[in-house]
Order: structure tokens, then sequence, then C-alpha cells
């Protein structure tokens, strides 16, 4: 996708995720045999419902359908949550992670990688739990974001959600 193409839609659908009180994180097109397929990420602070997508989509198809941003050519059109295995890049993202274990590769000295559960962040780095290893207990280490050099979250299959501890 040209930049003037992927900034043309981004001004043009930023808008709509907005006045859903939803993040734009990403917009793919690709081809998909003889149809383009128009690709749009959106996530929030507490999640994405699928009805709230589904509005979303209504929404995007209206405004695309209004305007020529797709050229004259059919499209799939998707709307979607980035899913686990999105990189953390942005401030929001470790904020949304807050609570979950992460992989760190890390940058200069610390160079290496890092398993750990995020406690806090902040707008310098991350309050991270380091589990223990052989029945030891877990530590503490502060991470600042310079030091990262990528992160993502870990799927964890035997986590137990905000719901669950609360009850």
């Amino acid at each position: 996708m040209s930049t003037t193409q992927s900034e043309r839609l981004r001004g043009l659908l930023e808008p709509l995720v907005s006045a859903q009180q939803l993040d734009l994180e990403e917009i793919e097109v690709s081809r998909a045999g003889r149809r383009g397929v128009l690709r749009i990420i959106v996530d929030s602070d507490e999640g994405l419902e699928l009805d709230a997508c589904a509005e979303l989509s209504r929404a995007i198809s209206q405004k695309l359908d209004e305007t020529d941003a797709m050229g004259e050519g059919e499209y799939v059109l998707e709307v979607s949550s980035p899913g686990a295995d999105r990189p953390l890049t942005e401030h929001r993202h470790y904020v949304r992670a807050t609570g979950r274990l992460a992989r760190f590769h890390l940058t200069g000295d610390g160079s290496g990688e890092l398993v750990a559960r995020i406690l806090a962040v902040d707008e310098d780095g991350l309050d991270l739990e380091v589990p223990g290893v052989k029945g030891r207990k877990p530590t503490a280490r502060r991470l600042a974001f310079d030091e990262i050099a990528k992160a993502r979250v870990e799927i964890e299959f035997n986590r137990k959600d905000k719901k669950e501890e609360e009850a």
C-alpha cells in the first residue's frame, strides 16, 4: 500500500474509530487473487467486543462506499483486534498488558532476553516481576523503555483473568 493511500485511509477512518472510543492500530491493504483485502486493526483499554467490531465494520464499509479510497476494484473488509502475537510498541500497549507475562529482547549492556510480568507502567518504563527459577521467589526489576528492543506478550494457558481474581 502506498504511503499516500495509507495516510488517506487513516485520515478517513480514524474519526470513525475514535467515535467508538477505539484506537486505530494498523491499516493493511493486500491482494487475495483478484480482490483486494483491507485489514483494519483496532483496540481499546477494555478490549474489543464483537458487537463493537461489527458496528465499526458497518460504519467503515459505508464510509468507503461513499468515497473512492479503495478504487473501483472489489475488496474484502476485515475489522479485528490485534491478536495475542502483536508486538508491544506503544506506551498504551504496555499499559494494556499490565498483569501479563511478556518476553523482552533487550538492548545495550543488558542485551539478551527477559521474561517477566508487567506490574506497572509509567512514562519512563516498566516495573516487572521476574518469575523465580526452581522454587525461588520472584524478583522485582525496573526496565526503562530505551532498554527494550522488542517486546511481546507471552500466551499463558493457565492465567486467571481479572474477573476470576476479583471473584
